[in-house]
């Protein structure tokens, strides 16, 4: 073998070598935490509990799980969060102050994930806490928040308006309001909790303010309602690269619990 097609041979590896691996982490290891994510859901149908609820929004279109025999298999199951039509369905880990990033890079049953999970931030009071803020990898593939940097085009948000969150309380139907290209410099997405209802309205404000677009076409008077009569915001983060320390944030407002 000459020198040529030795080195076309090594080049011919590398080339299957990193196929594989691009095939791994892009196709298989998503599929496999889907399908984790999927087979709670079959484990644990909200059918099974005592309320036998319906799926809840429209149409039954976000199927509710047994949370209270999930989270007796997994406490650190603080809720489920579901984006109808974005390919968020998951599971919403909390750790500790000690760890608060615990979950980043691992699933809900501890186990390493690159694709990590969803999760709260430490200081988040689930589920009557003012702010409740949620981070998740933006991948490639569209796991996690993959697909949430997607928002940043206006027609995209008008058909995906609605994120539903389900805690121990039920599930609650939240209406975004406000997407940004932001870092904790510009925008304090990290503040759990406000001093008063005013600190809550301000930071819709702020949030509306650094909007791309003005979402749903709101005009004034119904901006003003929605800060006005806000009780609790739902925050979802997740990275950008624009520039360093960039994230694709995501503001929604409560509307209420689904029947």
């Amino acid at each position: 073998m000459n020198k040529y097609r030795f080195l076309q041979v090594i080049l011919v590896l590398i080339f299957f070598i990193s196929a594989g691996i691009f095939s791994y982490q892009m196709v298989y290891l998503p599929m496999k935490n889907r399908e984790a994510a999927e087979r709670l859901k079959e484990d644990f149908p909200e059918g099974n509990a005592p309320s036998g609820k319906e799926p809840a929004g429209e149409e039954g279109q976000v199927p509710s799980v047994d949370l209270a025999a999930l989270r007796e298999k997994y406490p650190d199951i603080q809720g489920w969060l579901t984006i109808p039509g974005t390919g968020v369905d998951y599971p919403v880990l909390q750790s500790g102050k000690s760890s608060p990033e615990y979950y980043l890079r691992r699933n809900y049953q501890g186990e390493w994930d690159i694709n990590g999970s969803l999760f709260l931030q430490w200081n988040c009071k689930v589920p009557d806490g003012r702010n409740l803020i949620i981070y998740g990898h933006n991948m490639n593939s569209g796991a996690m928040f993959g697909n949430l940097d997607n928002y940043a085009d206006a027609g995209y948000c008008r058909e995906h308006p609605t994120i539903f969150f389900q805690t121990m309380k039920g599930v609650t139907e939240y209406e975004i309001v406000s997407v940004m290209k932001a870092d904790i410099r510009m925008f304090p997405f990290q503040q759990a909790e406000f001093q008063d209802m005013e600190g809550l309205r301000d930071y819709l404000l702020q949030a509306e303010a650094l909007g791309l677009f003005h979402v749903k076409g709101q005009d004034e008077m119904e901006k003003q309602d929605v800060v006005e009569n806000a009780e609790q915001v739902l925050t979802l983060v997740t990275c950008s690269y624009e520039w360093k320390n960039a994230r694709n944030v995501v503001v929604a407002v409560k509307r209420g619990i689904v029947e």
